[in-house]
C-alpha cells in the first residue's frame, strides 16, 4: 500500500513501503514564525455529501513561553476573491467573505477531554500532550465547494476562487488584529463526490424544417451514461437523417464547461474542453450513424484563461472542476462559481444566402468517484508527521511566506507518549 505524504499542500513522493511495515497516517502540520501556535490536521479535504458535509477538525499546540499570556483562537473562513485583493471599485473590494466563525482555544472554555471529536485528535491529544487542544466546526449547508478560474499565462496576483482556510492566531482579545509572526494559516478544501443513485442516459433530438424543403434534418445525439468521473472518455452516439435538401458541410462535436459567477454578476464562461471535428459532409438524403470519443482533461487545457478547476492546495495538481449538486432549497446566488457540463453537436449547413448552424445540447455531470470505504477508514497505526522543506519546492515560492507562516520541524512535536 502506498500513501502519499503532504506537507503544507506539497507532495513528496512516497517512500516504497513493503507488505510487513505498518501503514502511517499522515498528519498536516504547521506553526506560526513566533513558535507560539502550531495546527496538526489530519486531512486537508472535507466531503459535502449534500445532505450533510464532513466537520473540520483538528489540534492546535501551545508555547505557553511564547504566548506570554496571550489568548489563542482558531477559525474557518469562506472567501469568495474575483480580483486582486489590493484592487477596488468606488470602495468595493473585489473580495467578499462567505463565512466565518471562530473559536477560543486557550485558554480553553470547556473540558479538554469533552471537546474531542474524533479519534484522531484523541491520538493526536495523546501523542502532543497536554498542551495540545482541540477545535471543531461544522459548515453551513451554504456554502459553495472549493473551486477557481484558472488564470492566463501571463496573469499576476490570485485567482478568481472559492477558498476556505483554517487560521490560528494568538492575541490579547478576539478584537484585536492578529499579528503575522504569530499567525498561521492551513487552506483546506470543501469537495463533493458522485452520488450513489444513477440518473438515466441523457439523450436529445430535434428536427429542423428548411423553406424550399419537403422534408425535415433530424438530429439525435445520447450518452452511454449521465455521470462520467475524471479521465474518463464520453462517449456520443450521433444519429443524422438529412431528410431536406440541404447540405451538411461539417460536424463538429465538443464538451463544453459552463461556469457561472453567481455570486456577484450572474455571467457564465463557456469554454471547450474537448473537441471532435471529423470532417464529415453529409448530402441530401444521407444518413450518419456514428459513435464520437472526448477525453475532458485539465492536460489538454493548461494554457486557457478562465477553465475552472477543483480548487488546489499550493502546487498540488488538480482536475476540471467537479459539476456542482445544490442542496434543495439553499439559494443558488449564494454559491460563487456553479459548474455544469454539456455535449454539443453542431451542424454546419450549407445555403445559397450563406451558412447557418443547427445545435443539439445533451448535458452531463462530471465527478469524482468515492474514494473506497477502506482507505478512508482512520488507522490505528503510527502517525507521519511531515516536514515541509523549501528544497521540494524545486524552486517555487511557497505562497505562505508573504503571511509570515512557516511549517513546524520535529522540535514541536512531542515523542510518543
Amino acid at each position: 500500500m502506498l500513501v502519499s505524504f503532504f506537507s503544507s499542500g506539497i507532495t513528496h513522493p512516497p517512500p516504497s513501503i513493503s507488505s510487513n511495515m505498518s501503514p502511517k497516517n499522515v498528519v498536516f502540520k504547521k506553526i506560526c514564525n513566533d513558535k507560539s501556535v502550531a495546527v496538526y490536521m489530519g486531512r486537508r479535504d472535507f466531503v459535502d455529501h449534500v445532505d450533510s458535509v464532513d466537520p473540520v477538525d483538528g489540534v492546535i499546540l501551545i508555547d505557553h513561553q511564547a504566548l506570554q499570556g496571550r489568548k489563542v483562537f482558531v477559525s474557518l473562513c469562506c472567501t469568495f476573491r474575483y480580483g486582486r485583493d489590493d484592487m477596488n471599485v468606488m470602495g468595493v473590494a473585489f473580495r467578499r467573505e462567505l463565512h466565518l466563525s471562530s473559536r477560543q482555544v486557550y485558554p480553553p472554555l470547556q473540558d479538554r477531554e469533552s471537546s474531542i471529536h474524533s479519534r484522531t485528535q484523541a491520538k493526536l491529544l495523546r501523542k502532543l500532550g497536554d498542551n495540545a487542544y482541540p477545535f471543531f466546526f461544522e459548515f453551513p449547508d451554504n456554502l459553495p465547494c472549493s473551486v477557481a478560474l484558472q488564470p492566463g499565462p501571463n496573469d499576476s496576483g490570485k485567482q478568481c476562487a472559492v477558498e476556505f482556510e483554517i487560521k490560528a492566531f494568538s492575541v490579547e482579545n478576539l478584537d484585536t488584529k492578529p499579528r503575522k509572526r504569530s499567525t498561521v494559516t492551513l487552506t483546506i478544501r470543501k469537495v463533493q463526490y458522485a452520488p450513489d443513485s444513477e440518473e438515466p442516459a441523457p439523450s436529445a433530438e430535434i428536427s429542423r424544417e428548411f423553406v424550399m424543403s419537403d422534408k425535415p434534418l433530424h438530429v439525435k445525439a445520447s450518452l452511454d451514461k449521465e455521470m462520467y468521473y475524471h479521465g474518463q472518455a464520453v462517449k456520443v452516439n450521433v444519429s443524422i437523417t438529412n431528410d431536406s435538401s440541404k447540405h451538411i458541410k461539417s460536424i463538429v462535436v465538443s464538451v463544453d464547461q459552463i461556469s457561472t459567477v453567481v455570486l456577484y454578476s450572474n455571467d457564465s464562461y463557456v469554454k471547450c474542453v474537448a473537441l471532435e471535428e471529423p470532417g464529415d459532409t453529409l448530402a441530401p438524403g444521407e444518413s450518419l450513424q456514428r459513435v464520437f470519443t472526448l477525453l475532458p482533461l485539465l492536460a489538454n487545457n493548461r494554457e486557457r484563461r478562465g477553465i475552472a478547476l477543483d480548487g488546489k492546495l499550493k502546487h498540488e495538481d488538480t482536475n476540471l472542476a467537479s459539476s456542482s449538486i445544490i442542496k434543495e432549497g439553499v439559494l443558488k446566488e449564494v454559491m460563487g462559481i456553479m459548474v455544469s457540463y454539456r455535449v454539443l453537436v453542431k451542424l454546419v449547413i450549407g445555403g445559397m444566402m450563406g451558412s447557418s448552424e443547427v445545435d443539439l445540447e445533451v448535458p452531463f455531470r462530471l465527478m469524482h468517484s468515492k474514494p473506497d470505504p477502506g482507505r478512508c477508514v482512520e488507522m490505528e497505526e503510527e502517525m507521519e508527521f511531515q516536514e515541509f522543506k523549501r528544497s521540494y519546492l524545486k524552486g517555487m515560492i511557497d505562497d505562505d511566506e508573504d503571511d509570515g507562516n512557516v511549517s513546524a520541524g520535529d522540535d514541536i512535536a512531542p515523542k510518543e507518549k
